[in-house]
């Protein structure tokens, strides 16, 4: 069982002491436990976001001053509840709810910028998310797109090599120094930010048969708020790449 999720790993399931994965007869996890705990996070996500964007810009649509203090205070904040939520999963029933409220300042700051410069895009972004979320579930579940072991391979290799590249581009870009062509509006930019969001996209279908394995397996009942925090990861993920794309599709015009 592989994911390119980092919250969900080949050792999500298993039992850290025997190594093997544990049921828990009527309190393991379920499919629907699974989707209902998803709704929770996601909503938390939507109202810190909703209150990032109200902050993130003034009344005559600049950046306020406090915009990046909610971005980074989103992207730390997220990230060491990540870490928590990673390394102590039975915690993930407050871990995974905490974590997207920090969560959403990040994806609630950099639409807003988005929106100020091309109007329209924060709401084509979240309907071609959410519209890409639907088609993938439904192309898994009747078995159009299936997650073999050379899929899962393809799909980890390209996470790990797109991960790289974000982290080669980023170190530069903390001392103004910017990395030609793929952050740019040309051809290539776009073509990468095409790959990365197909790469996103893909990483669904992985988390999706993860979580199906654990259910089959019988995980503990708090893996639903794990899986729940799994998924949160990629449709934020999926949600920021369409808006890059975007971004730079309509910068062309």
């Amino acid at each position: 069982m592989r994911s390119g999720n980092p919250a969900l790993s080949d050792s999500t399931f298993l039992d850290p002491g025997s190594g093997a994965v544990v049921s828990r007869g009527a309190g393991a996890m379920t499919l629907n436990g699974t989707v209902n705990k998803t709704g929770l996070p996601l909503l938390l996500a939507v109202l810190t976001a909703a209150f990032a964007w109200n902050q993130a810009l003034t009344d005559t649509g600049e950046r306020a001053s406090g915009a990046r203090l909610y971005l980074w205070g989103g992207l730390i904040g997220g990230f060491v509840l990540a870490m928590v939520t990673l390394f102590k999963k039975r915690w993930a029933p407050v871990s995974a709810p905490l974590h997207a409220l920090l969560e959403g300042l990040f994806p609630g700051t950099i639409p807003a910028l988005y929106e100020a410069r091309f109007d329209g895009i924060v709401l084509q972004a979240v309907l071609l998310t959410f519209d890409t979320l639907s088609a993938l579930l439904f192309a898994y579940r009747s078995g159009l797109i299936k997650a073999t072991g050379n899929f899962r391979l393809g799909v980890v290799a390209a996470t790990g090599g797109t991960a790289l590249v974000y982290l080669a581009t980023l170190v530069p870009g903390l001392f103004n120094i910017n990395i030609p062509f793929i952050h740019d509006s040309g051809l290539i930019g776009i073509g990468f930010s095409l790959f990365v969001v197909v790469i996103a996209a893909l990483n669904l279908v992985l988390d999706f048969d993860f979580i199906e394995s654990g259910v089959e397996a019988g995980a503990p009942k708090y893996m639903e708020w794990y899986g729940a925090f799994g998924l949160m990861v990629t449709l934020v993920w999926l949600y920021i790449e369409f808006l890059r794309l975007l971004s730079k599709l309509q910068s062309r015009n």
